[in-house]
Order: structure tokens, then C-alpha cells, then sequence
């Protein structure tokens, strides 16, 4: 706690009141859109799931047991044609079968056919079908999310800005 007053002590020396506020203002700015910028920029995308063909890019954090990213599944299955979604997968521990499902999906030849599949009527049977190159590939998505702090799903980063959970009201104005 002591240097927290220290370094605040060092930024209020010597500064107006509106210099004071334009500093907080820059260092507030600078923190909410560098990470997004950063973030962004430097994801493999090669190792996301890519589902749709539309200009607006949708870069998305997931599980495929968590109620609301079902739900944002289900919006942005109408928009295929609108926006390209480059999906990475984070299993959640308040998911315990997502894990397996996430290996399932991204074992598959065909990713994104496989993701619908396990939204639909799984059979638990196939998780036989799991390939190492998929447990591989989900660790990798598991890393992606740690690197980039993405801890809740769903999340979305559109035009550089990160959307967590499935806000109808944020989300609709950066797809149309």
C-alpha cells in the first residue's frame, strides 16, 4: 500500500488540477484500448474455429456448455453471411464436460460441423474420436485465452473492442 501512495504522490506533484485529470484520463485510455489492440493483433487465427463468411470479423471466447454462449450461438447463427467468427475455446471448471467436447471439436476434419454437433444432441460415444492433434490444439486455445486474459465466456472482441458476456444491446451495433 505504500507504494501505491509513494507513486501517486510522484504523479500529483506538481500538477494542476487539469493536468492531473488529463494524466488519469490518458493512463484510464491507454489501459482499456491497448490490451484490446494488443490482444487482437497478435492471435494465431489459423488455430481458431471459423464459422461464416461476412465482413465483420468476431473473434470469440467459448464453451459449449455455457448456457449464454449457446445463446449467443444461436444470434449469431442467423448472420453467417454478415460476420466471420474465429472461435477459441476455453473450457470452464463449472463445465466439467466441455473439455472433452472442446478435444472432440477440434480433433474433427470438418471444425466447425463438429462444434454444431456438440450444440445439438451429443453422443458422449464419440468422444473415442478424440486425436491427439486435438488435445493439443485445445491446450493451445486454453494458452491463447490465459495470454489475452480471457477468463469468462462468452467474450467477444470486435473493432477492437472486447465484449464479455452475451450483451444483445453492445454486440448488435458492431455487427450490422
Amino acid at each position: 500500500m505504500g507504494m501505491i501512495r509513494e507513486t501517486t504522490k510522484k504523479i500529483v506533484a506538481g500538477k494542476t488540477p487539469g493536468a492531473l485529470l488529463a494524466t488519469l484520463c490518458m493512463a484510464l485510455l491507454l489501459t482499456l484500448l491497448v490490451p484490446c489492440a494488443f490482444a487482437q493483433d497478435t492471435l494465431d487465427l489459423d488455430k481458431a474455429v471459423k464459422v461464416g463468411s461476412g465482413k465483420t470479423m468476431v473473434i470469440e471466447f467459448t464453451d459449449p456448455d455455457c448456457p449464454f454462449c449457446r445463446k449467443a450461438e444461436a444470434y449469431f447463427a442467423g448472420k453467417a453471411s454478415q460476420v466471420t467468427r474465429y472461435i477459441f475455446f476455453i473450457p470452464l471448471a463449472s463445465h466439467p464436460a466441455s473439455k472433452g467436447k472442446i478435444q472432440y471439436i477440434l480433433s474433427a476434419r470438418d471444425k466447425a460441423r463438429a462444434y454444431q454437433e456438440v450444440l445439438g444432441n451429443f453422443d458422449s460415444k464419440k468422444l473415442a474420436e478424440i486425436t491427439p492433434e486435438g488435445v493439443k490444439l485445445q491446450k493451445e486455445h486454453q494458452e491463447i485465452a490465459r495470454l489475452n486474459k480471457m477468463t469468462s465466456t462468452p467474450t467477444f472482441m470486435i473493432y477492437g473492442r472486447i465484449i464479455e458476456g452475451f450483451d444483445l444491446k453492445r454486440l448488435e451495433p458492431l455487427v450490422k
